[in-house]
Parts: C-alpha cells; sequence; structure tokens
C-alpha cells in the first residue's frame, strides 16, 4: 500500500450516448470509436438491434456482434469478453437498455416481496457493470430514451416533434461513466455528464472522428504532458509562435489560457507592442 501522485494516462473512456429511436446513435457512436482508435479494424459493434449497425458498413471495415436474446447481464459479460480476446480496442455497446428490460421483465414475473427478490437481480446487473467500467478497453453504450412528443410552431402551424426524456436503464447508469452526450432528432449533441471536461457548457454539435480523436488525446495526456506545454509556453519567442502553439492544443487551450495570456503579454511588452 502506497501513497502515488494522481496523473492521467492512456485512460480508457466509458461513454454513454442516448436518445430517442432515429436520433443517430449508433453512427453517432461509431464515428467516436474509429476516432478513439484511429482504425476501422480495431472497432466492433455488439449489436442487439437485429443487424442495424451493418447498416453502416460503408463508413469502414469495423467488426459486428449480434447478440440475440435472451438480453441478460452474463451475456453481454461474454460477448465483452470475446471482443477483448478478439483484439479489440474499442467496444460499441448498442445498446444497453435491453439488458436492464430483461432484468425488469424477469423481476415482474416473481412471486413474493417485491423487494427482497431485487437480491436474486442487483447483483448480476452490478456484474455487467463491472465488466463495462473495468475492461481494459473503450467502451461506448447506447441507451434508448423514453419517447415524449412536443408541439413546436413550423410553418405557422403546431407540429408534434419526437423529444428523449430518460435513457432506459437503471437510475444512476449516467454516474458511472465519464462522459455521456444526448442526442436530439436533428442528431445534434449535448453532454449532460462530463468528467472530462471537454464539452461542458458547449452548445449542441454533431458527432464526428474528429470528436473521438479529441476524446483519445485526453485519455492519453496526463500531468506531464500539461507541464510539458507549461513549458513550451515559457519558451515561445514571440506572439506568432505562442499563437501556434496554441492552436495545436485545444485539449488544454482552456486550463492553460492564464499562462498563454500572460506569456502573450509579457512578449508584447518585450516588443514594445500595445496589449488588448
Amino acid at each position: 500500500m502506497q501513497l502515488q501522485p494522481a496523473q492521467r494516462k492512456n485512460v480508457k473512456i466509458k461513454l454513454g450516448i442516448q436518445g430517442p429511436s432515429g436520433s443517430g446513435k449508433t453512427m453517432s457512436a461509431l464515428l467516436l470509436a474509429v476516432g478513439l482508435t484511429q482504425d476501422w479494424t480495431q472497432v466492433a459493434v455488439i449489436d442487439t438491434e437485429n443487424h442495424s449497425a451493418e447498416l453502416y458498413a460503408h463508413l469502414g471495415t469495423y467488426f459486428v456482434l449480434p447478440l440475440t436474446p435472451p438480453y441478460t447481464p452474463e451475456r453481454y459479460i461474454e460477448a465483452i469478453q470475446v471482443c477483448v480476446r478478439g483484439g479489440i480496442k474499442c467496444i460499441v455497446l448498442d445498446g444497453i437498455s435491453s439488458e436492464w428490460e430483461t432484468i425488469l421483465d424477469a423481476h415482474s414475473q416473481l412471486t413474493g416481496n417485491s423487494y427482497t427478490n431485487w437480491s436474486k437481480f442487483t447483483p448480476r446487473h452490478q456484474h455487467f457493470l463491472n465488466a463495462l467500467l473495468q475492461t481494459d478497453v473503450h467502451i461506448i453504450c447506447t441507451l434508448r430514451s423514453k419517447q415524449d412528443y412536443i408541439l413546436v410552431e413550423k410553418n405557422g402551424k403546431q407540429v408534434p416533434e419526437k423529444v428523449g426524456m430518460k435513457p432506459i436503464q437503471r437510475d444512476g447508469i449516467d454516474y458511472e461513466l465519464t462522459l455521456v452526450f444526448e442526442l436530439t432528432m436533428k442528431n445534434h449533441a449535448v453532454a449532460t455528464k462530463d468528467r472530462t471536461g471537454l464539452f461542458t457548457g458547449q452548445p449542441e454539435f454533431i458527432i464526428t472522428s474528429d470528436t473521438g480523436k479529441l476524446i483519445l488525446d485526453w485519455c492519453n495526456q496526463g500531468i506531464s504532458q500539461e507541464q510539458e506545454l507549461r513549458n513550451q509556453i515559457l519558451q515561445c519567442k514571440d506572439v506568432s509562435s505562442l499563437r501556434t502553439l496554441y492552436e495545436q492544443h485545444p485539449l488544454y487551450q482552456k486550463s492553460l489560457l492564464t499562462e498563454f495570456n500572460l506569456r502573450k503579454h509579457q512578449l508584447q511588452s518585450q516588443n514594445g507592442q500595445h496589449t488588448h
């Protein structure tokens, strides 16, 4: 037992994408996956949606593992293990709502005390979560949201529009994940849970492979990289090179903004320039 400095190095992201049917969860997950791996052959989809993942085969040569009923926690765990043994670096669980629906259905069929009956299912669900969180690969989960409709005005008329609500999974699933995106029916994403800090407070956007690459950079860069960048800021001899350094490191633009601005003012003062 030994204390050691906290640092982030080669983290494997555990990410959720939630939204109603038709919001683009599968395609968004695939684009994130290739951004995280930089190689389609290192991506596998555990497909519970009747081969729907194969509809996007034109994107690249990824693998698909069809998962058929029953969607028990044990079958999900087995599928994850198959992918890991196959050398997969990013697993897309498309999706995990079926696992929780299967547990709810089995629980409802038991007689007796409903509360005590949960003791038969909670450990099984927890084993599934442990496999998801502790497996040493990137994992992206898609979750269906309970659907609802709101009235929106289009061309002067009130028309119904489908919106997402609460994801179909056990309460608190978002607390287990590092990052959660919620998708609208226009395929726009917003981060509803973000331990990376990359997307906090950001407006809606379209997920691309570049989004996955940004997350990969966060996973791979720890405290030593941040300190190295601080040193590079101090070594910049002019504002132009400082600006280039800033643009090359979007991951640290927010956390090191003070250092960038301070060095900018120092350089401008040295050159007799006015600061604004």
